[in-house]
Parts: structure tokens; C-alpha cells; sequence
């Protein structure tokens, strides 16, 4: 291999690791990518310099914060995967208690003895400065069988860190590769332990695979190994449990298949775990068998049980609060034929403009996951054409003509009352958007301001608010039925 086309920023740290007298190479995925022909997500050298002959070699540029002999060397690139190159002592690791990380390491002399610690044979490949691979354990006949294979004895690769029992099947998906019975067979028997794992570290493998365009062979794959029982017992729940007659697979294919074509189709993050999780509540709420089985709530108990998985799992609360909300909505329904424009604009308000294209998104997704042919059917495409019809009329109070401070200049004293005369001006704007007119408003506002505060919140909750009283008091029963908190 050409070593000459390699970055230069990782060119310059290793030849001056060379230079000075050390043994240095490049080691693990990177050198599987360049194999591959794949661009390396990061790059890493190993050496037997120690770490402080490390830092002296870098002084202004390297930082060393941990215990297992990695120094980072900062580098002026503007590509992230360069602008920190780790360089990591020759190390043999001691017991792992935690199933998670060494209890201590020692510092070898020799390449083999560090990449005998690594947990598969595609990823204990080394390149020499000479451009030559240096393979102990057959890691590129692996790579030219397409397998996935630990060093060594699976149970001892799991057993040090449980969580590369999820990189065998996110490697698998990203480098469609195939995980070696024997490997396979360690994770079923081992699956177990990826309760050690901390589950920010269990989430990020986690969306590594689900953003693969393999999503769906992830999940199954996950399935078939048993750790997905651990981590996301929601959906190993689902697995086998039949639909009625819109529906053409069980709720666990239909969700495989949902994410499959979001996966596909390149959507984000956010409308992936909706479409995995958008029918999670089915398996709990179905009534009845056969075809005409129904799944009463589920949209309303699968937001509560998407909240949970997706908060013990550590996302950050803006996923969280973009997901649920997808997935509380991703049964709208309106009824084309007999549709008003005051409907079309509250079903905007309710949903939110800024999320109508995720969830039409979903919809396609959820359509393509029940075995229908069409993504976007007439219905879909009509609403698409009257929303944007509606799009610049009033469906917000702040989008009315008058304001708070125009309620608090008619008298009306600071407080709660104030927001119910803007919430009542706007259900009659919705209604007819030519009443969005400042002077009809202000002489409205004179009329509503002397009613009693109960009247003022029965004409406001007369559309839009009245809906989402009656969403949270099904939600409160089902909460109720089901004990999710």
C-alpha cells in the first residue's frame, strides 16, 4: 500500500515517531477502510514510545486525560476526522471486572501483544511505514470473506468490553459483512452482559446501526442475538404479534419495514426512531384477534413508551421531544372529501408547521411498512395541496392582529385572562381568516373582555384547545390501564 496518499496530518505525527527512534504504526479501522477503500472515520497509530515521550515529541499540541496510554495530537485540520490523532502505547490489558474496561494495563514492547487485545481480526490489522500489512490472527482473509470474527475466543473479547457484541452487528450492517457462527454464537450466550454497559454508550452504537442504510437488518440482527430482549424489550415484544386486516405483517416486521424505508430514503434520525417506534404500543393495547382486531390508544400510550426507552437509552431531550411528538401524531386522519379549511388550519396548528414535512415523512413509512404499493396516495397529496394553501393564514395567536398589550389597553388586567381572549379571538379566526382584521378584533376583544373567565376558556377551547383536553384525558385513562408513568 501507497503510504504517500495518505492525509498529511497523519503523515507528519507518524514519521516523526519514526524519525525519533520508535516503532509506529498505523493500526485498526483505519486500516481496514484503506484495505476497503473506505474513508476512515478516524486515525490511530500505536508505538512503544511511552506517553510522556509522547507529550515530549508534541509538546503544544498533545493532551493525555485517561489510564490506558492514548495521547491525542491535535492537528490544524479542517476535516473532523483528523483534527485529533490518538497514539496509543503497546499495551496488555488485565482482568475486566465491569465487562466494560480493563482493571490495568501494562505497557508491552511488541506490536502482536497489542493487537492480540482487539476485539476483531478485520480491526487487528497494523501498516508498517513501509505501506506493508502486518496481519497476525488472518484479519485479511476476514476482510476478503466478508466476516466478522473475534480475536481470539468470542467469550473472552465479550467478556472484556460486552458492548462489541453491538460493533459485530453495526460492522456488519455498515461493511454488509457476515458475523462468524462461533462469534454469533458468543453474543447469544453473552448477551446478557451488555447490562454492564452504560447506556449512553449502549446509545450510540445503537444509532450507528439504525442510521446505516442496513437499519433494519440491524435490528433483526439484534433480535436473533438476543440483545435486543435486553435493550429494547418494547420491541422484541412486538415480535409475532399479528394486526388486522390493513395491515399485511406482524407489528414487529411492520416496524423493520417502516424503518427500512425511512433508512433508505436518507431520512433523519428523528423520523427513523418514529418509524421504529411509532406502533411500540400495539402489542399492549390490541383487542380482539383476526382482522378485525383493534389497537384502540395505541398512539397515545407508544408516545409515553417512546419517552421512556428513548430517555433510559440518554438521548438528548430534543430528539426525545421531536419523537414523541411524531409519534403521538402519526395517525392523523382527515376526511378529504368533507374537509374544511378551518380543519386543514387546525390540524397545522395542532401538529406544528415546522413538523409537517417529518410527518408526512412517517406516514410514508408507516404506508410502505403495512405492504401498501404507494408511499403517497391521492389523500396524502390532496392535504399536502390544501396545507399549502393554509399555510400563511392565522393559526397562532401571535400571528392575529392584535396583541396582549392591545387586551391590557381595553382595561383588562395582567393575567391568565388575557391569553384566553387571544386563544377565543383566534378559534373565530380559524374558523374565518377575514376576521383577522385589527379593527373586528379590538371591537371583539371590548365584547369578550367583561365575560367571566369559565366562558372566555369554554369559547377558547371550543376547537384546537378542546382537542388536546380530550387527548389528555384518554391519555390519563390509558396511563391508568396500563400503569406507564
Amino acid at each position: 500500500m501507497k503510504i504517500s496518499s495518505l492525509p498529511p496530518e497523519v503523515l507528519k505525527i507518524w514519521q516523526k515517531l519514526i524519525d525519533s527512534g520508535y516503532q509506529a504504526y498505523l493500526v485498526g479501522g483505519c486500516v481496514r477502510d484503506l484495505i476497503l477503500k473506505r474513508k476512515p472515520k478516524d486515525w490511530d497509530i500505536t508505538t512503544n514510545a511511552k506517553p510522556e515521550e509522547i507529550l515530549k515529541l508534541f509538546p503544544n499540541q498533545s493532551f493525555y486525560e485517561n489510564r490506558f496510554g492514548t495521547v491525542g495530537v491535535k492537528t490544524n485540520s479542517q476535516d473532523a476526522t483528523l483534527k485529533v490523532i490518538e497514539i496509543t502505547t503497546f499495551r496488555i490489558e488485565g482482568k475486566y471486572s465491569d465487562f466494560r474496561r480493563p482493571d490495568e494495563i501494562q505497557f508491552a514492547s511488541q506490536l502482536e501483544d497489542d493487537l492480540k487485545r482487539r476485539d476483531f481480526t478485520i480491526n487487528a490489522l497494523a501498516l508498517n511505514f513501509q505501506g506493508e500489512i502486518i496481519d497476525f490472527f488472518n484479519g485479511l482473509k476476514d476482510l476478503q470473506n466478508k466476516i466478522i470474527r473475534t480475536v481470539g475466543k468470542p467469550e473472552e473479547r465479550f467478556y472484556e468490553d460486552a458492548l462489541r457484541m453491538m460493533r459485530a452487528i453495526r460492522l456488519a450492517c455498515e461493511l454488509e459483512f457476515e458475523i462468524e457462527p462461533k462469534t454469533f454464537h458468543g453474543i447469544q450466550k453473552n448477551a446478557e452482559l451488555i447490562q454492564y454497559i452504560a447506556n449512553e454508550r449502549i446509545r450510540d452504537e445503537f444509532i450507528r446501526i439504525i442510521m446505516n442504510k442496513n437499519a433494519a437488518l440491524g435490528i433483526e440482527l439484534l433480535r436473533k442475538s438476543k440483545l435486543l430482549k435486553e435493550i429494547l424489550p418494547e420491541l422484541e415484544r412486538c415480535y409475532g404479534v399479528s394486526q388486522n386486516k390493513h395491515h399485511k405483517y406482524d407489528v414487529y416486521t411492520h416496524l423493520l419495514k417502516s424503518l427500512d424505508y425511512a433508512a433508505h430514503k436518507g431520512y433523519s434520525l428523528e423520523i427513523r426512531l418514529a418509524a421504529l417506534f411509532h406502533d411500540i404500543a400495539k402489542p399492549l393495547t390490541k383487542q380482539g384477534e383476526g382482522p378485525d382486531c383493534t389497537f384502540y390508544g395505541h398512539e397515545i400510550l407508544g408516545t409515553k413508551m417512546t419517552k421512556k426507552i428513548l430517555e433510559r437509552l440518554r438521548f438528548p431531550k430534543d430528539i426525545i421531544k421531536k419523537v414523541t411528538h411524531l409519534v403521538r401524531h402519526h395517525m392523523f386522519y382527515l376526511e378529504i372529501e368533507k374537509v374544511t379549511p378551518s380543519a386543514v388550519r387546525r390540524f397545522v396548528r395542532r401538529v406544528g408547521e415546522e413538523n409537517l414535512d417529518d410527518l408526512f415523512k412517517l406516514r410514508e413509512a408507516d404506508r410502505i411498512g403495512s405492504g401498501v404499493p404507494k408511499p403517497v396516495p391521492y389523500r396524502l397529496r390532496y392535504l399536502k395541496f390544501l396545507i399549502e394553501k393554509v399555510k400563511l393564514e392565522p393559526i397562532r395567536p401571535t400571528m392575529l392582529k392584535i396583541n396582549g398589550y392591545d387586551i391590557l389597553n381595553l382595561g383588562v388586567s395582567r393575567g391568565p385572562k388575557v391569553g384566553w381572549i387571544l386563544k377565543a379571538l383566534l378559534e373565530e379566526v380559524l374558523d374565518d381568516p377575514n376576521k383577522n382584521e385589527r379593527e373586528y378584533l379590538l371591537k371583539r376583544a371590548q365584547e369578550l373582555k367583561d365575560l367571566p373567565e369559565e366562558k372566555l376558556k369554554e369559547l377558547a377551547l371550543v376547537g384546537e384547545e378542546k382537542i388536546k383536553q380530550i387527548e389528555k384525558e384518554a391519555e390519563e385513562e390509558l396511563k391508568k390501564k396500563y400503569y406507564v408513568k
